[in-house]
């Protein structure tokens, strides 16, 4: 016996019928339930046992903790008990080999004082490397065993700017001019990709769902949903 299509509730034969989602379908029953596009396998989206197209697939969201007085209540607890955990771990930590130094002002002034010595220090220390024991540089260009090297030749490089000619769009053939109002992704490689607001050119209807054409900011042409379009 013949299942019944899920969606319009008519006996479903062998060489029409789809199986997914745990139902029957016909092939053209199999489509999204906020814009009625025909899916097929590779460009449906399933939720709650409902197909649905990319543009429409319910977006979860995460639930909102209200902010009531018993949440609040809870939240200073908490805050409390961390607060009374971390001065017992204090505690605990006291002596065992390291002591808190404040960081008072005159703290301040000592530390910066020994950052200004250790500084002078060491550019002391970088004069002595760079001078020999007799106060003369060491510097490896002035030693007597260096030699300058030979003046190389010099190339003058002028590059030309290289124009690039855009491809001429295919020629149009009659067809109707469409709008994008949806962006669409290709499932399948006779399909083609637009966004919001594309103009869609040389369109010619195929059936009721499906159109082809050419997107004219890129160039490309392919088939089409009719329910993602509007006409100009």
């Amino acid at each position: 016996m013949n299942p019944l299509c899920s969606r319009c509730d008519k006996v479903v034969y062998p060489t029409e019928k789809v199986n997914c989602l745990d139902k029957y379908w016909h092939k053209g029953c199999f489509s999204c339930e906020v814009c009625k596009m025909t899916l097929n396998m590779k460009n449906y989206k399933g939720f709650d046992k409902k197909p649905y197209c990319s543009q429409h697939y319910p977006k979860t969201s995460f639930t909102i903790v209200a902010d009531t007085p018993e949440n609040l209540r809870l939240k200073q607890q908490s805050k409390m008990q961390s607060q009374v955990l971390y001065k017992e771990e204090f505690e605990k930590s006291k002596g065992k080999g390291f002591s808190v130094v404040a960081d008072t002002p005159e703290m301040q002034r000592v530390k910066k004082l020994q950052d200004q010595i250790s500084n002078i220090k060491y550019h002391e220390e970088f004069e002595k490397s760079r001078m020999g024991g007799d106060g003369s540089p060491t510097d490896a260009f002035t030693s007597p065993g260096f030699q300058q090297p030979a003046h190389s030749p010099s190339y003058n490089y002028d590059p030309q700017p290289v124009r690039s000619a855009a491809a001429p769009p295919p020629p149009s053939s009659g067809g109707k001019c469409y709008r994008a109002v949806y962006d669409y992704a290709a499932a399948d490689e006779d399909e083609v990709s637009f966004a919001d607001g594309d103009l869609i050119v040389d369109v010619q209807q195929i059936d009721e769902g499906w159109m082809f054409g050419r997107v004219e900011r890129t160039g490309k042409q392919g088939m089409l949903p009719s329910n993602y379009v509007q006409p100009i």
